[in-house]
């Protein structure tokens, strides 16, 4: 029923008229904020009807196989039938998964910030483990692709806090089942007495969204600093005082980039990313007053851990919410991640269709 309703099919390739009719009209690109977003309509809309387009061919294809081996008893068309059948089952698995995808803002690019958790050494090179996981995830899929933005290295080893960002349809509304605290169980490396230690990390996810082009942003509530970028890179990092640091005074939000940029590709990168943490600040405030007035707490940060990485002395990722489990961290922690995506997403949906 969920891959039926987002695939109308029909009123989708009618939208798709309408736009391509738009885009052809004469100063379509007068406006170019609302040019922009009728083309990425428009695009998206072309993927799906491509996507249906793709199944509907495979299954009748499929289907003519199958008759075929049914009717001549040859094996070769069986197994080509089979094989076809495979390949539409994993796009259904795909397109379900798409499906799932409905909130307002899950078509949006991702920017995604780690910081590591009380605990020094240890917790820094959590956070770094972290992201080197999240990268390797976004390396696993052609459709997306990541920037690290920032990086806050630790002073002995691994890092205080990353920021990077993940383009390409669907990121954000992947990206946010990762929002939460992330906990490892190990034997610490940096311990001479190899004892277990407990780390922790958080991870928070916003979306890269045009509402956040419109926060006006108070040039009077803003301190900007400037400072050399730190950390490993090229050449040129250290040579130039090219980061840039800005906090939002009345909220204390405070973004960094020092992505080896000039300091004013530095500073654009940064005024945008704080507009979008105060359009996302703005909604998680009107969603807690809902939430109130609805009798519910739904705390997301800091004590909200939402998965295990324990590696000694068992080898085991557990996630809380949905009580999957993996029994091969080391391919969890090298971004084979979707398992616990896609049933987080199918959990979502399951709570937000049960019955109150």
């Amino acid at each position: 029923m969920i891959l039926r309703s987002s695939f109308d099919i029909e009123a989708k390739r009618t939208r798709t008229l309408e736009l391509q009719e738009r885009t052809a009209q004469p100063g379509f690109w007068d406006d170019q904020a609302a040019a922009t977003r009728s083309m990425t309509e428009l695009a998206r809309l072309e993927d799906d009807i491509n996507a249906h387009g793709s199944l509907s061919s495979k299954l009748e294809e499929a289907e003519v196989l199958w008759q075929l081996a049914s009717e001549e008893n040859d094996l070769a068309s069986y197994r080509d039938a089979v094989g076809l059948l495979d390949e539409l089952d994993a796009e259904l698995e795909r397109l379900e998964i798409r499906a799932l995808l409905s909130g307002e803002h899950d078509q949006a690019d991702a920017i995604a910030s780690l910081n590591a958790g009380e605990g020094g050494t240890e917790a820094n090179d959590w956070a770094q483990m972290l992201l080197r996981m999240y990268l390797r995830w976004v390396e696993k899929h052609d459709d997306l692709e990541a920037e690290v933005l920032d990086v806050q290295p630790g002073e002995e080893a691994g890092i205080k806090s990353a920021t990077f960002s993940v383009r390409g349809r669907f990121a954000y509304g992947l990206l946010s089942t990762e929002r939460g605290v992330h906990r490892l169980v190990r034997i610490s490396p940096f311990d001479s007495s190899s004892r277990r230690h407990t780390s922790f990390a958080s991870v928070d996810v916003i979306p890269d969204v045009a509402e956040a082009a419109e926060v006006e942003l108070d040039p009077t509530e803003l301190r900007i600093d400037v400072y050399r970028s730190g950390g490993p890179g090229g050449q040129s990092v250290n040579t130039t005082d090219s980061a840039i640091r800005i906090t939002h005074t009345p909220t204390g939000t405070v973004v960094t980039v020092q992505n080896e940029r000039s300091q004013l590709q530095n500073r654009a990168v940064a005024m945008k990313i704080l507009a979008a943490r105060l359009a996302e600040l703005a909604r998680r405030e009107k969603q807690k007053e809902m939430d109130q007035l609805r009798g519910e707490q739904m705390e997301i940060g800091f004590g909200s851990q939402i998965r295990s990485y324990v590696l000694h002395p068992y080898q085991m990722v557990k996630d809380r919410r949905t009580e999957v489990e993996v029994g091969n961290p080391e391919a969890v922690l090298d971004g084979d991640l979707d398992v616990f995506i896609d049933a987080e997403l199918r959990r979502r949906r399951a709570a937000a269709t049960a019955p109150s």
